[in-house]
């Protein structure tokens, strides 16, 4: 099965914790494999993420913070994994979307906070844009894991979860699993 991990660039502990922190919950629920947030360490981010997977499921979801990028996506890329750098200056989704599934090998999503220096569009082998206007990198993660996954991301029920949601029309159902 093939592997999905973000990797975030260019945090800020003091002003982009609410941020990081929707991206990490937006890797675990639409199916990434993990986070990792590079060149910072983040406990409260980290702890956050962790805290989430306990409860709703995916125990298994990588968390890591304060890891050298630049190294992390060459070795990501020594190991055959495929690098796709999210910006809205790279080619449409629509157009590549469907050679990046149809590779068949792990992906490495980067994800910017600040200005992303030049040096990832150049190691990415894939720079791929959700639309070509400014908009949330939370959004840009939703948007390629939900193209990914065709939709069925949508729909994954995590059997390690202790709060599991049944859809209803009115109300809130919530089942509390032990």
């Amino acid at each position: 099965m093939v592997r999905l991990v973000v990797l975030r660039l260019g945090h800020r502990p003091e002003r982009d914790k609410r941020v990081t922190t929707h991206v990490g919950l937006v890797a675990r629920a639409f199916g990434a494999s993990g986070i990792v947030l590079g060149d910072v360490k983040d406990e409260k981010v980290v702890e956050k993420l962790r805290k989430t997977c306990e409860m709703w499921g995916r125990r298994d979801f990588l968390v890591l913070d304060g890891v050298n990028s630049i190294e992390y996506v060459r070795k990501w890329k020594e190991l055959g994994g495929v690098v796709v750098h999210l910006t809205m200056y790279g080619l449409h989704i629509d157009d590549v979307i469907d050679e990046i599934r149809s590779l068949n090998r792990d992906i490495l999503i980067i994800v910017g906070a600040t200005k992303v220096p030049r040096v990832y569009y150049e190691l990415a082998d894939y720079n791929v844009a959700v639309g070509h206007q400014p908009h949330s990198e939370v959004a840009a993660l939703a948007v390629f894991l939900d193209r990914f996954y065709e939709g069925k991301e949508l729909r994954f029920i995590y059997s390690d979860a202790k709060i599991i949601v049944e859809p209803c029309t009115r109300g809130k159902r919530v089942v509390i699993r032990e």
